[in-house]
């Protein structure tokens, strides 16, 4: 098929490669904007997050009274012990088990919250996960021609796992937090506000140094992201295209590229972590200096009588999970920028313009007979770069219409748009004298099947692949269409017949055979028309002589449009348009094209001129 004079990546219906990278972010551009966003998804879930935040507020204030009991029970066994009547084990007993009830309970509590925020984020990243799905169904064309196949899975896969791991961390943390900061300091200052006010002062040093880490770091989460679709896309190029890569020697250049992606994804990478992993040892250090001037003046203190031994312990059990919700408020603040970032990219593709709505369209027609008119049609990839221009051509029912042309010309572009895989710029394509722009898109492309140069098969068995066109074939009629498509010898000579895996003998099966199957599959579709994208470029002579003989059946009786590369297989074509810049500059059959001696027949001499 032609090359095309638009970007490249996507070719129609052929498929392709992406040549364009994800971009480079280093934070979300629109923070609020998607957190207001990303607020639409949980809207149907307040209720359970609310449910979250009393659960998390429940298992908080447990876990907040436990050092405070357990500072009793210290005080229990110092009394015992210096007062000389002993040990209270009946007290202590008492204690102990309240300290269990409360830890059972906590525990309890927490993991219910965490349960019902597991099943949330899951059920959110479930909705991403479909919303995208659908909005690949209804993006058009020109939009893979222009981004990265492997930067559009990044965001279906390591995107939305961001969110999905950051909205379970990130929710219940920031209850817990804000929870644990306000009542832990109660705590502490019914204790002594001598040694909170000591450990207070612990605090804007700590918020200071987590800030500065904390604006240096996120910078960082967009680049990984945007470096993970990067890197994805070029491995989905290299892998998928291997034997073209080694066939050009390009294994160096295709590493070399790799290492510079996969540098730009360490560096990002390493440094966010890094950054991000600073912040525990710096809350420990600090939290460290104030544990020595708690412990110098809660021991004066004590020695006043002013506070127990038990008050102290209790004290510093409470400094130091004072520091843990600081920490994790700062650690927040990265979980939030990370999923910001990730969540950006899914609104950003969600936001995509969709192919154009389809209004009051017209039935296509009952009975279709495969009269195709093109009047006047005009059509440019890009605006004010027409690759058709002024294209006008009556198809009359059931003729056999080869388009053959040099390397853009327009040949694959005036299938596209017979598909409605692009619209038309101007003009108009009609069927059976109905207009395709008023048709739906599906209807349209339900007249035509097609066999195409790169043939597609997927991950499944061969019936199902033969039956991908018509998902209730009988067996049956699967077996007919192979027989007729002469491919039914060679799968039964495969270890399970019609039920062998594809992916399991792909490596077995030639390109001719290959070819052969999705002949099968457009036989079994039993589409009113066809199209035939140059099937026979890449076999043996014995092959193409099958292939040619099956798409000689398949295309008998019906209207059939036949991209051509190799003139000697159209011949026998009812017409034949020829193809220069966008326009048809012969058309006729075969015999008269020759006697013309016009631009048809040099092409045909260039290609047998050496036989």
């Amino acid at each position: 098929m032609e090359k095309k004079q638009q970007p490249v990546g996507f070719r129609g219906f052929r498929g392709g490669h992406p040549g364009m990278g994800g971009g480079s972010t280093e934070k979300a551009k629109h923070f609020k904007r998607t957190l207001i966003q990303m607020f639409g998804y949980l809207r149907p879930y307040w209720g359970h997050l609310v449910f979250v935040a009393l659960c998390a507020i429940v298992s908080t204030i447990f876990a907040i009274a436990s050092p405070k009991i357990l500072g009793k029970m210290t005080d229990e066994i110092i009394k015992g012990t210096i007062g000389g009547g002993g040990i209270n084990f009946s007290t202590i007993t008492t204690i102990g088990l309240w300290l269990i009830g409360l830890y059972v309970i906590s525990a309890v509590f927490g993991y219910i919250q965490s349960w019902v925020m597991t099943t949330i984020s899951q059920r959110i990243t479930y909705a991403f996960r479909r919303d995208i799905s659908e909005k690949i169904a209804r993006l058009p064309l020109h939009y893979f021609d222009r981004h990265e196949n492997g930067d559009i899975v990044s965001r279906v896969t390591n995107d939305v796992e961001t969110i999905s791991q950051n909205l379970n961390q990130g929710m219940t943390q920031i209850v817990t937090s804000m929870i644990m900061i306000v009542g832990i300091l109660v705590m502490m200052i019914t204790i002594s506000w001598p040694m909170t006010l000591i450990a207070m002062l612990v605090l804007p040093s700590s918020i200071m140094l987590i800030s500065l880490i904390v604006r240096r770091s996120q910078r960082y989460y967009g680049r990984q992201q945007a470096a993970l679709g990067e890197i994805d896309g070029h491995i989905d190029e290299m892998f998928s295209n291997h034997a073209v890569v080694r066939a050009f020697n390009g294994e160096s250049r295709s590493i070399k590229k790799f290492s510079i992606i996969n540098e730009k994804l360490y560096q990002s990478g390493w440094k966010s972590q890094f950054l991000s992993g600073l912040m525990m040892p710096v809350m420990q250090f600090i939290s460290n200096i104030g544990y020595v001037a708690v412990a110098v003046v809660g021991g004066w203190l004590a020695v006043n009588g002013r506070i127990s031994i038990g008050d102290i312990q209790a004290f510093i059990q409470y400094m130091n999970q004072f520091t843990q919700p600081i920490s994790q408020t700062a650690n927040i603040a990265n979980v939030l920028q990370a999923t910001a970032a990730a969540a950006e990219r899914i609104f950003e593709f969600l936001s995509e313009e969709k192919e154009e709505p389809e209004t009051d369209s017209v039935a296509s027609p009952a009975i279709v007979k495969g009269e195709v008119i093109f009047s006047d049609v005009s059509f440019g990839y890009n605006p004010g770069q027409s690759i058709i221009k002024h294209f006008t051509t009556h198809i009359k029912s059931k003729q056999s219409v080869a388009i053959v042309g040099p390397t853009g010309a327009g040949k694959t572009t005036i299938v596209n748009l017979l598909m409605r895989f692009y619209d038309i710029d101007r003009g108009s394509i009609s069927i059976d004298g109905i207009d395709i722009d008023k048709m739906k898109r599906h209807d349209v492309r339900r007249l035509f099947g097609m066999v195409l140069q790169d043939t597609w098969l997927f991950q499944g068995s061969i019936a199902e692949n033969i039956a991908y066109g018509k998902p209730n074939a009988s067996h049956d009629e699967i077996v007919a269409a192979a027989a007729a498509a002469h491919v039914d010898h060679f799968i039964n000579t495969l270890p399970d017949g019609y039920d062998t895996i594809i992916s399991e003998t792909a490596d077995s099966i030639s390109a001719g055979e290959k070819q052969l199957l999705t002949i099968a599959r457009a036989i079994l579709a039993d589409a009113p028309m066809l199209i035939l994208d140059e099937a026979t470029s890449s076999v043996d002579t014995r092959t193409e002589a099958l292939i040619q003989s099956a798409m000689d059946k398949l295309s008998h009786g019906r209207t059939s449009f036949v991209i051509a590369h190799r003139l000697s297989t159209i011949r026998n074509a009812d017409v034949i348009l020829v193809m220069r810049d966008g326009n048809i500059v012969e058309q006729g059959k075969h015999a008269e094209l020759l006697l013309q001696k016009g631009y048809y027949a040099d092409l045909y001499d260039s290609q047998f001129s050496q036989i």
